[in-house]
């Protein structure tokens, strides 16, 4: 690990639960009702990846085994021998490859809303990416907010405004600059993990909601059918952010999981 500074935050009591976040997002963004429910079975550890949120600004290329160095060395700082680890979308890429290069320091993977990359792998639709990009270089903050809301949510998750009102609240916080997201982009279009998940050993589990317009279920199930023994939950009718439309059932799962699959080594 370099010299970078990463933003990041304990809570909750138990074994250790490692949080890696999604393309744009920081440590805020996991909200508080998810967060909540785990951290009555975990001490979670959260952080924002370097460029982002409150971490050292971002300098030199971006890739995800830069990023999966990051949280290695995070679990290293804080004298973490092994977590249970839960990546989120470009997060999940991370804790894929986290738990490629340092299988002995992952107690359980836990993946949702993410992909393995390469060519195998059914990218974000053209669509979507040109609706977003769009939005983003308009300049128009609230178009932004929209467009994004309206994408990693299902349409009647995303119909309540009060659900709006608590993603806005929370993406006005240290937003991430363009250029960071272009970064993160590029370092998720280049992440190719499908010729190597079949030698991971973790227990795992990968999560995915059948309404996720920003990266099908089928990457998924793509994931889970990998990596040996990996168990797959599909939530039905839920967007990319399934945390967000169901964060209870969500942190069951995770908790569920990982305390029955994650016995302490030795």
């Amino acid at each position: 690990m370099d010299a970078t500074q990463l933003y990041y935050e304990r809570r909750g009591a138990g074994p250790p639960l490692l949080l890696l976040q999604g393309m744009g997002a920081n440590s805020l963004h996991w909200g508080e009702p998810f967060l909540a429910a785990l951290e009555r079975d975990f001490e979670l550890v959260l952080y924002d990846h370097r460029g982002i949120g409150r971490s050292d600004p971002l300098e030199g290329d971006l890739t995800i085994a830069r990023l999966a160095v990051d949280a290695l060395g995070l679990l290293d700082a804080l004298e973490l021998p092994e977590a249970h680890v839960f990546g989120f979308s470009m997060g999940g890429m991370v804790a894929q490859e986290l738990a490629l290069t340092a299988p002995q320091r992952i107690r359980t993977l836990i993946v949702g809303a993410t992909s393995c990359g390469g060519t195998q792998s059914r990218p974000t639709p053209p669509a979507i990416i040109q609706r977003l990009t769009a939005a983003a270089l308009s300049g128009d903050f609230e178009r932004l907010l929209r467009a994004g809301f309206e994408v990693v949510v299902s349409g009647p998750y995303a119909s309540e405004p009060e659900h709006y009102a608590a993603f806005v609240a929370a993406a006005r916080h240290l937003p991430a600059s363009l250029s960071v997201l272009m970064d993160q982009r590029i370092a998720i279009e280049a992440y190719d993990a499908y010729s190597r998940l079949r030698a991971l050993r973790a227990p795992t589990l990968v999560i995915h909601g059948t309404a996720d317009e920003l990266l099908a279920p089928i990457n998924g199930e793509l994931v889970a059918s990998l990596i040996p023994g990996a168990r797959l939950e599909l939530l039905e009718g839920v967007g990319h952010l399934f945390f967000w439309e169901q964060p209870q059932r969500s942190a069951q799962l995770v908790a569920d999981f990982a305390l029955r699959a994650g016995l302490p080594s030795g």
